[in-house]
């Protein structure tokens, strides 16, 4: 498996943004009732995304490294892991990280079927929320995203 750029081919990508807030809708609004929305203060916000080849193995593997490495900025403007910070954790489920550019269209035949997707998603959720508070996304759904960062501090993991 890859962890942090190896060269072995990756079942698992995750993009870590540093943020002041976030907030990501949940459930749009329809003709009963308003959308829902989840926030999170000072910590990250987690897009992850699973491949073909993922299974609950690398699981534990991936929430330690994505709240240990140290990608948060503390008031001091030493970086610390989220778990440091201390902070909470939004993950949002993001497929299109597992896109592929084909011409002037992304294919997305890298991607576990939504099924696995699914159960691998809800897993790495509830082992993240063993380390720090965390609101999550909805599977499978368009989601809208507000953030606010004291600047785009970006990382890509594969694992």
């Amino acid at each position: 498996m890859a962890d942090g750029g190896g060269c072995a081919t990756p079942v698992a990508r995750a993009v870590l943004q540093q943020c002041l807030q976030a907030r990501l809708q949940v459930k749009p609004q329809d003709e009963h009732q308003q959308a829902q929305w989840v926030q999170i203060e000072r910590g990250m916000v987690l897009y992850v995304c699973f491949l073909k080849g993922a299974t609950e193995d690398i699981l534990p593997k991936m929430v330690s490294a994505l709240l240990n490495v140290r990608v948060c900025e503390a008031a001091s403007g030493k970086m610390v892991s989220l778990a440091e910070l201390p902070g909470s954790l939004l993950v949002v489920p993001q497929a299109t990280l597992g896109g592929k550019a084909k011409g002037k269209a992304m294919q997305y035949h890298h991607n576990v079927a939504k099924e696995d997707g699914m159960r691998l998603y809800e897993r790495f959720v509830d082992l993240s929320a063993a380390g720090v508070a965390v609101e999550h996304g909805t599977y499978g759904n368009r989601q809208v995203l507000h953030i606010q960062t004291n600047g785009p501090y970006t990382h890509l993991m594969e694992f």
